[in-house]
């Protein structure tokens, strides 16, 4: 499908193909590919890893916490794989890497499900942080229809 292409991009890791389209085309960075869990070109980078996409993406606009057809965020794609590189390119763009997916489970729930040791040890450092800004009385920029958000662009 023609409106797919930067999706195909995001999925191969092509980040120059990804720029070009970006760059010179009306291209909707946040569609949703209705044929697949109505994914966005987002969550593909992030279930396949390639953290330069993720942040050519955001760079762009993409919508860090779009959802899917069950509620996963890219966050919870990356976590599904084991993509540490890729959730550490979210939470730096201040992307919530803790939002709760429609059964209430989490990125960090996922990437223990699957057995990625590395990507739950970021993702409770990431929760460490933020819970540490909270008890300073940071405020967050996320989204506020959860309670578990990471606005600040730091990287644990």
């Amino acid at each position: 499908m023609e409106g797919l292409k930067l999706h195909d991009a995001a999925a191969t890791g092509d980040r120059d193909a990804m720029e070009d389209f970006l760059k010179s085309e009306k291209i909707d960075i946040n569609l949703k590919d209705e044929e697949y869990h109505n994914y966005t070109a987002l969550h593909w980078a992030c279930s396949k890893g390639y953290s330069e996409c993720v942040r050519l993406l955001l760079e762009f606009g993409a919508k860090g916490t779009s959802r899917s057809d069950q509620d996963w965020t890219p966050a919870h794609c990356a976590a599904e794989t084991g993509r540490t590189p890729a959730l550490r390119a979210l939470y730096s763009a201040g992307v919530s890497v803790q939002k709760k997916d429609k059964y209430g489970d989490t990125p960090r729930r996922i990437a223990t499900i699957y057995g990625h040791v590395d990507c739950v040890k970021f993702l409770i450092q990431a929760g460490a942080e933020i819970a540490a800004k909270r008890q300073q009385g940071e405020s967050d920029s996320g989204d506020s229809s959860d309670d578990e958000t990471n606005a600040e662009k730091s990287e644990p």
